[in-house]
């Protein structure tokens, strides 16, 4: 399928419905404490806004193993059955702790490819590392120490190592990265959920104030966060970790025979893709879901990379 027939401009708004969808079914469950509730309440609502769409779409990056999950799971089928062939990698609700606890930064994330364009990741470990636009190809690598990505990218920005703001995941399996980062006197911006709105502030470092990715988190969202920096620009790097036997099974069932590769950013989102997300909570990229008497009020990024476009949309729904 070639991104001729992918109606990638037709196709945009209706992803952004799609996104908006999720969002304002979990907007009731902001702050109650109950993360599945918020989960499936964006699922169902992406769900039935994607079989609206005229596509023959397959879930590549979904809500787990059909064993797994009833619903968007990897391999299914959704759309009407008409129109172009797409691969689609989502998460309904990336932060659904964020959004039971009421902390910045819950999205509604879906990116939608040509058919056989998105790496299908399995449900295991990435190490990622991803920096913005505007830096030669390869000025931070995987095989560098994070102190040594650190001086590097100040070189390249004409900066001290003080000016650096690395973002990082909180998770004791960082505990080390964490100290050779700030022993180069860099910043360090810790999140506790959330790692594609991680990776894409880096794409507008200049509004968010994060100049680097790195870290360990999970091998769907890299793929989600891929999708995003092909529209926005940046570079990113990942390979898959494994810690048994199952998880290196999953990724031979994935179809993934090295298991060592290194994925760039064009490695895991091979042709050109759309991509949206909407904001549940307020974070440095999109503001939140806003009640007001009457309406209801999301801001969604819309996003394409065969232009290079970015959309902020605004969306007021009576209620």
């Amino acid at each position: 399928m070639s991104t001729v027939d992918f109606q990638d401009r037709m196709l945009s708004l209706g992803l952004a419905r799609v996104s908006e969808a999720a969002a304002l079914a979990s907007a009731k469950l902001i702050g109650r404490g109950d993360e599945k509730a918020a989960d499936q309440a964006a699922v169902n609502a992406m769900r039935e806004q994607l079989n609206k769409l005229n596509i023959k779409g397959v879930v590549v990056i979904g809500e787990g193993e059909r064993d797994e999950a009833p619903m968007l799971y990897i391999g299914e089928e959704v759309g009407t059955g008409e129109g172009p062939g797409v691969d689609i990698a989502l998460d309904p609700l990336e932060g659904t702790t964020l959004t039971a606890k009421d902390m910045p930064n819950a999205l509604t994330v879906i990116a939608m490819g040509p058919r056989g364009s998105m790496l299908h990741a399995p449900d295991v470990y990435m190490d990622k590392l991803a920096v913005g636009p505007g830096y030669r190809d390869g000025v931070v690598t995987m095989d560098m120490s994070p102190a040594e990505r650190v001086n590097a990218l100040a070189a390249a920005k004409g900066c001290s190592t003080s000016d650096i703001t690395v973002c990082v995941l909180e998770r004791p399996r960082h505990e080390d990265m964490i100290e050779q980062i700030r022993s180069t006197d860099a910043a360090i911006r810790l999140i506790t959920d959330g790692d594609v709105a991680g990776i894409i502030h880096c794409a507008e470092s200049a509004k968010t104030g994060i100049d680097m990715y790195m870290g360990l988190g999970g091998a769907p969202e890299g793929v989600l966060a891929a999708a995003a920096l092909k529209c926005m620009g940046g570079q990113m790097f990942g390979r898959l970790t494994f810690r048994n036997d199952d998880e290196r099974g999953r990724a031979e069932k994935a179809g993934i025979t090295n298991l060592d590769r290194v994925y760039t950013r064009d490695d895991m989102v091979t042709e050109d893709v759309i991509f949206a997300a909407t904001g549940v909570t307020d974070g440095s990229i999109l503001a939140g879901i806003k009640r007001e008497i009457g309406f209801i009020t999301t801001e969604t990024i819309l996003m394409r990379s065969k232009t290079g476009s970015v959309r902020r949309m605004t969306y007021r729904n009576p209620v």
